[in-house]
């Protein structure tokens, strides 16, 4: 058991705790109507239900990585397409922690701006990054054009 499951999870009420007040707060683009608080509140849940998906499929992962280095240096006798495809399975293996590893650190962030009252602003910009990408890409922390901008460099 971990540290985590120790400790009661906060109430939706307890972890947004401002949420009525800030949702009239938050930023949207010209043309767009305003975000409504049950809005905002199937786009935190949404990333909630997410981000503990994505909890246990880190803790699987991670051991399952663990076991592949623990195993890599057994086989010494293994031809070089043994060797080779032991490989190419760890380095996959470490692909999937490490992209897990990133949407889930991408979800913890939009929830974090949900609780100051900063979700939908570009976090590059200041300007609205839009309902209409946010509810598509609710992880979303730039606008489309700072994106752009941010994937040419």
């Amino acid at each position: 058991m971990s540290i985590q499951d120790a400790t009661p999870a906060p109430t939706f009420a307890e972890r947004f705790p401002r949420l009525a007040k800030d949702v009239k707060q938050l930023q949207v683009r010209e043309g767009e109507e305003p975000w409504t608080t049950k809005e905002v509140k199937a786009l935190a849940l949404g990333l909630i239900a997410e981000s503990e998906r994505l909890e246990i499929e880190l803790e699987a992962a991670d051991a399952d990585l663990a076991e592949l280095l623990r195993n890599s240096g057994e086989g010494a006798g293994d031809d070089q397409a043994d060797s080779g495809s032991s490989a190419l399975e760890r380095e996959q293996e470490l692909t999937f922690v490490n992209n897990t590893r990133d949407l889930l650190e991408q979800n913890r962030s939009a929830l974090a701006r949900i609780a100051d009252g900063t979700y939908g602003t570009c976090e590059v910009c200041g300007g609205p990054i839009g309902k209409a990408r946010l509810e598509a890409f609710p992880r979303a922390a730039m606008c489309v054009r700072c994106k752009q901008l941010a994937e040419r460099r």
